[in-house]
């Protein structure tokens, strides 16, 4: 899904930010749907939102998961909310921190730039939706 489109270079070639990559990644695992206008509503949210704050590999998952679970609007049922936390403690779980400062001096290297912060971003969101999607497909 995401993780292997990602691994497999997805985003380098189109210089794409970390929020950008995850979103745009995903609309084509996850056939979202989303058009090139669309996609730009990522644009200011890497590099933690250009202020080294929430990485934006993880603000770019948080889209995803809005797309993909929240039927008209956040206030609906807490599913959205319940989503995003599990999200952050599995990322802080493997990764220390969900901030970006943090996560650059940890992971970012010269070579793969943040590669390995998008991945692990990926992975997490791979299997929240995987589950989520196969527990819609039981109900």
């Amino acid at each position: 899904m995401l993780t292997e489109l990602i691994q497999a270079g997805y985003g380098i070639d189109q210089d794409l930010n970390c929020a950008e990559t995850i979103l745009y990644g995903a609309n084509i695992a996850y056939q979202l749907g989303l058009d090139r206008d669309d996609l730009k509503v990522a644009a200011g949210f890497g590099g933690g939102m250009a202020i080294e704050s929430v990485c934006g590999a993880l603000t770019g998952a948080i889209m995803v998961l809005g797309r993909l679970f929240v039927e008209e609007r956040a206030h609906e049922n807490s599913r959205i909310k319940d989503l995003t936390q599990e999200l952050f403690d599995l990322y802080i779980e493997e990764m220390g921190s969900i901030y970006c400062a943090p996560l650059k001096e940890a992971h970012r290297t010269e070579t793969l730039k943040c590669r390995m912060v998008i991945i692990k971003a990926a992975e997490i969101l791979d299997s929240i939706v995987e589950r989520e999607t196969q527990a819609a497909g039981t109900e």
